[in-house]
């Protein structure tokens, strides 16, 4: 496993801090970038108190989509939790893309859901969401929906990263 950190850091559209945390540079593949956060991370959502995962997980950042993912450790509810987001941009060690609240989860049982719809609402109209991020966040939402139900790859079984932090 590589030692090199990055750091990985949502905002919101208004351009204010979510979640961040560390990751180690797992590796790349035809999917994107992918990096781990073993047992232990610590993670903080915007300034609130830092939280300490219990359980590890892999994130994928694609090269060029609208989304990212997050690929969780049994026991976790959700073993895919995809955030819709702007494309993920990588400079000076740390990874950065604005979250827009559209979520897109596959629970352990099988269910698959798409979160936040009232949220995406919520914000679209308090931060003037432009027309072709409206698109592009629903576009994504569809396009993960059918991947995920389907278990089209990346979203098939666990990847092989995770066996790389857990």
């Amino acid at each position: 496993m590589s030692s090199e950190i990055v750091n990985v850091v949502y905002r919101k559209y208004d351009g204010s801090l979510h979640w961040h945390h560390p990751a180690v540079l797992l590796g790349e593949d035809e999917h994107g970038v992918w990096t781990g956060c073993p047992v232990g991370t610590v993670a903080r959502r915007g300034h609130e108190a830092s939280v300490t995962w219990k359980h590890a997980s892999v994130m994928l950042f694609p090269r060029d989509a609208w989304w990212t993912a997050c690929f969780n450790a049994a026991p976790y509810k959700a073993e895919i939790y995809c955030d819709i987001s702007t494309v993920p941009q990588w400079r000076d060690g740390e990874v950065t893309m604005v979250d827009l609240d559209l979520d897109v989860l596959r629970m352990r049982d099988g269910r698959i859901i798409l979160d936040d719809e009232d949220e995406f609402e919520e914000h679209r109209v308090r931060y003037a969401y432009p027309p072709e991020v409206v698109d592009g966040a629903r576009a994504s939402a569809a396009l993960l929906l059918e991947a995920v139900t389907a278990r089209t790859e990346p979203f098939g079984p666990a990847p092989h990263w995770l066996s790389l932090v857990s």
